[in-house]
């Protein structure tokens, strides 16, 4: 399952992998199960809908989605770059 998570995580905008892979690999298995839930839901979404939501161009509307987006975004900005060296 973590290997499918990971897969799915790299996409094909190198922003949305600088987002998406340090939260799979440092918060993901701290998530309460629905949060691991919206993120499994959130990857199946398109490349370009992703983008506009991680990079704060807009929110979902749905308030599940947008919690996680939420959470990776807040993620991103409350940590050093260190972990993005391993990309």
């Amino acid at each position: 399952m973590r290997k499918r998570l990971y897969w799915h995580s790299r996409r094909g905008m190198w922003e949305l992998d600088l987002l998406l892979i340090p939260f799979l690999d440092h918060c993901y298995d701290g998530l309460a199960p629905e949060d691991q839930a919206a993120y499994r839901d959130l990857i199946t979404e398109e490349d370009q809908d992703l983008f506009m939501w991680l990079m704060r161009r807009e929110w979902p509307e749905d308030p599940t989605r947008r919690r996680i987006v939420k959470m990776i975004v807040e993620y991103a900005e409350s940590t050093g770059n260190d972990q993005y060296r391993t990309l």
